[in-house]
């Protein structure tokens, strides 16, 4: 434990460093892309570009250094870090050069305003923390490594299958290799890719969600393509996986991970989506409707119109031949061929209004994912109708943490 010294200083500079926090991200990036380049093959680029990854890290520190006396409080976010640290191979021995580099970036950003006693606590401070990390994460890869079909670091998969599920989401179906048997996973969790795009010079990393229920002989992710649009380039990884990657083609994996997971209760629970992030959802879903054939969901799920909107057939079918199951439709901008169709259920977006009629109960688990925007607006909408936040999960594909920070 912490010296009441060391802890005073830091929780008496947190507004400091929180004031800064993206200027001390973006520094302390630069410096580690200098020491370590092949870092670049461990991170998300398009993240770097965007100031994401900055923004996170920032968050993180002054969020530890806010807790540094519980970090019980901001176990979710541990837990997240944690969970994609493995995935993508972050190891105990690379924590040092982290604190080293951080600790320089505090220096460049806040200039005089640091003192050796400053710089002395936090990296006492970032020593604590760090083993936190380190002992979580540990836990997870003797778990990860030991469980049947698990496996260390990145195992080719072959493409079995590619399967269109809109105009702009394809399927891939995955199998080992190897030919060996796959480890299974928990509904809502990913797999990571890391992609040799060719003419890129680091390797692209990127999550996935699993689309399907576990349980199968093959992986199955769904990806979203991503044209350039209002100055905004191609997505990089995403495009190659469209364009160039074809059926019989390999890629590689790391196990599955994640932390945004369905809870197998009786409770009824409400799956609500926006656009691509269908896809852990329908992982839910179709483990809801195999599992527990008996627990009453709802599947709500917001598109554009009916050209993007994925697995709405299936969802259908789900809904027709399983009374526990219902599912709702919501286009922003429905096509003539919609409204001819009567392809959906509501034009504009989700609300409370449409939740109320919907929903089950207030008592219900609810689970969000989609865009960062979409999914604040969901959960104020529940919290303000008094649903309480312990029943609601919801998956960022970002990577910060915390809604109500984002």
């Amino acid at each position: 434990m912490l010296d009441s010294k060391t802890i005073e200083i830091v929780q008496s500079t947190v507004p400091v460093l929180k004031e800064h926090s993206i200027q001390i991200g973006k520094r302390f990036y630069e410096l580690l892309f200098e020491k370590a380049p092949d870092l670049y093959n461990m991170f998300n680029q398009t993240n770097q570009k965007r100031g994401i990854q900055q923004e996170a890290l920032g968050y993180v520190v002054y969020a530890a250094g806010e807790h540094i006396t519980n970090l019980e409080a901001i176990k979710p976010v541990i837990e997240r870090i944690s969970q994609k640290h493995r995935a993508i191979g972050v190891k105990a021995k690379q924590y040092p050069i982290v604190g080293e580099t951080l600790l320089q970036a505090v220096k460049d950003v806040l200039g005089d305003a640091t003192s050796d006693d400053i710089i002395e606590a936090w990296g006492k401070a970032y020593g604590y923390i760090a083993n936190a990390f380190i002992e979580l994460e540990e836990d997870l890869y003797k778990e990860t490594e030991s469980q049947p079909g698990g496996w260390e670091g990145y195992q080719s998969f072959y493409i079995d299958k590619k399967v269109q599920e809109s105009d702009n989401v394809t399927s891939f179906y995955l199998k080992p290799k190897n030919e060996k048997a796959i480890a299974s996973y928990k509904a809502g969790q990913y797999l990571t890719l890391a992609a040799a795009v060719p003419g890129e010079e680091y390797t692209h990393i990127r999550h996935y969600s699993l689309s399907e229920a576990p349980g199968k002989d093959y992986y199955r992710i769904s990806v979203k393509r991503e044209d350039a649009r209002d100055g905004a380039p191609a997505g990089i990884v995403l495009n190659y996986l469209h364009q160039q990657v074809q059926t019989g083609g390999t890629l590689k994996f790391s196990a599955p991970a994640g932390d945004f997971v369905l809870e197998h209760s009786e409770q009824p629970v409400v799956l609500i989506s926006g656009g691509i992030g269908i896809t852990p959802l329908l992982s839910m879903l179709n483990t809801i409707v195999e599992k527990q054939p008996t627990r009453q969901v709802a599947f709500i799920h917001a598109a554009i119109n009916g050209k993007t909107h994925a697995f709405k057939e299936h969802v259908a079918q789900l809904d027709n031949n399983n009374e526990n199951v219902t599912s709702f439709i919501c286009y922003s901008s429905p096509s003539e061929e919609d409204r001819l169709g009567d392809d959906f259920d509501k034009e504009g977006t989700i609300d409370l209004e449409l939740l109320k009629v919907i929903v089950p109960s207030k008592e219900s688990v609810f689970y969000l994912c989609g865009s960062v925007l979409f999914m604040e607006s969901i959960l104020n909408t529940l919290i303000n109708w008094g649903v309480a936040k312990e029943q609601i999960h919801y998956e960022s594909f970002s990577p910060l943490a915390l809604l109500e920070e984002e």
